[in-house]
């Protein structure tokens, strides 16, 4: 039915749309303290675009969705039924909500790391771990929606 179809798609718009927003945000709050930080300590680029790119997976993370429901699953065909169409609809909005918030907050944790390294301490290290703990939460919804997909096939 073309109106489950129109449904899915929302839900596959929501997850690419948010997550991608949520990660362009993330990078440019990092981005924005490499900058501020290069002023001080030029030669500490890499770590500066190593730390203002790891929000950008989030952005990956939606596109990933959109794959997984499209080819692995391939739900997406005018055959799709109303519950499938409400999974891809719910997963689309986790998947998106989660990794926006995920991105903005990774992209902080980033620019404070990218500002500390800008004054001399050595924290890059400490600073991709504490990285890490707002992405889990997006991996996490990623998982989430790969478990929905999987059941609306089974």
């Amino acid at each position: 039915m073309e109106m489950n179809l129109f449904i899915a798609y929302i839900g596959i718009a929501v997850m690419v749309g948010l997550s991608g927003i949520g990660s362009a945000y993330g990078v440019t709050i990092a981005g924005n303290a490499a900058i501020g930080a290069l002023k001080k300590n030029d030669t500490a680029f890499g770590n500066f675009l190593v730390l203002t790119a790891l929000p950008g997976t989030q952005g990956l993370y939606g596109f990933a969705g959109y794959f997984m429901f499209q080819t692995i699953f391939g739900v997406l065909t005018p055959a799709i039924t109303g519950i499938q169409a409400a999974a891809v609809l719910g997963a689309g909005i986790a998947l998106g909500l989660v990794a926006l918030f995920s991105a903005i907050r990774q992209g902080q944790v980033c620019a404070n790391g990218i500002a500390a390294i800008g004054q001399g301490h050595n924290v890059f290290g400490n600073t991709l771990i504490l990285a890490v703990f707002p992405e889990l939460y997006a991996i996490v919804a990623l998982a989430a929606t790969f478990l929905m997909g999987s059941a609306l096939v089974a």
